[in-house]
């Protein structure tokens, strides 16, 4: 996607019903989640930032929010939301997580810089987030999204459609699902 037009999405709707907290909410180095997201999107080289909202309501700058009614019922609902939320002009969109606070912009620039239609950023080897989705892929991934899971069927279903981009160098991957993540994952703030 060298030269596109690409987007950012970030997925912050859920309620957080194992921290106690929408994690959109919740403040990380001095730093809501939901911020954190959108910056690593706009300085990993996207625009503009799509935020998909639902458990809570929040302004965020920078970025256009879009709520999902239906956000309980899942990932693949907002990420459903999301890529219809897509200014047309978007060649591409590199969809983040809002629970992944450790992910670095050169995770998203190494996404878009693949050159790929459809690209997954790996740590260890194993397969995690951001990911990069081609327009031309965005219905089919639409059409697969379901419950808790986004575009993992669809990159299953056409693994020679997938290319991994290794972002160990570029941060973590951990998410916060809970109370004790944000106090067992402190020490990345001294490396931050």
């Amino acid at each position: 996607m060298k030269s596109a037009k690409v987007a950012g999405l970030l997925l912050a709707a859920g309620e957080g019903a194992r921290l106690g907290t929408p994690k959109a909410l919740v403040e990380y180095a001095g730093e809501r989640l939901v911020d954190r997201g959108v910056r690593l999107l706009e300085e990993g080289g996207c625009h503009p930032v799509v935020v998909v909202l639902g458990a809570a309501t929040v302004q965020v700058r920078g970025a256009v929010t879009v709520r999902n009614p239906g956000w309980a019922s899942g990932m693949g609902s907002s990420l459903r939301v999301g890529l219809a939320a897509l200014p047309p002009e978007a060649e591409a969109v590199v969809v983040a997580l809002v629970d992944q606070p450790f992910i670095r912009p050169g995770a998203v620039h190494a996404l878009i810089a693949s050159g790929a239609g459809l690209a997954v950023a790996t740590y260890g080897g194993r397969r995690r987030n951001p990911v990069l989705i081609a327009r031309e892929h965005f219905a089919r991934v639409a059409e697969l999204a379901e419950g808790d899971v986004g575009a993992r069927p669809f990159m299953k279903a056409h693994p020679e459609l997938v290319t991994e981009v290794p972002c160990d160098e570029h941060g973590d991957p951990a998410d916060i699902d809970t109370p004790q993540d944000l106090r067992l994952l402190e020490p990345h703030l001294e490396s931050q």
